[in-house]
């Protein structure tokens, strides 16, 4: 008799932790983002491009030389933007780009949704999940957008 073990080889879809990502977008060190990254990648998340653009952007202002600074910016920037644009409604996604576009270098000129997108996060802020709004709560203490008292 033959007996055969047929062993599954493909690893497991990593699970998308928001908390594990806020917290790596908020350190200023390149490890916990690119884990974060490869998590994301595995990730079978519908709309990851999201979460994986703006890391990427945050990425960007951490890595060095200037041109692979542009060009991660601009690949994270087309991703935040085209799942943004998918979903307009989505908090989340634009309180992720409000983040990105609030530190960015003026010259990037990204920075034309600031008051749309703060307007937009402050009005919904109770139709996201607890983890999302105290991620915009935390981030409120530092921003000169937001503030703890708009929520």
């Amino acid at each position: 008799m033959f007996l055969s073990l047929h062993v599954n080889a493909q690893p497991t879809a990593a699970v998308f932790n928001r908390k594990a990502y806020y917290a790596a977008f908020t350190d200023n060190s390149i490890q916990p983002i690119e884990q974060q990254l490869n998590k994301i990648t595995q990730s079978k998340l519908e709309e990851k491009d999201a979460f994986e653009g703006a890391l990427m952007m945050k990425k960007a202002e951490l890595i060095k030389g200037a041109s692979q600074k542009l060009k991660e910016f601009n690949a994270g920037r087309k991703k935040l933007e085209n799942v943004i644009s998918l979903h307009p409604d989505n908090v989340e996604f634009r309180f992720l780009r409000l983040m990105i576009q609030e530190k960015a270098p003026k010259m990037l000129k990204y920075d034309k949704q600031l008051e749309e997108d703060r307007r937009y996060i402050v009005q919904h802020f109770r139709n996201t999940s607890k983890i999302v709004q105290q991620a915009i709560v935390d981030y409120s203490k530092s921003s000169k957008l937001l503030s703890p008292q708009d929520f």
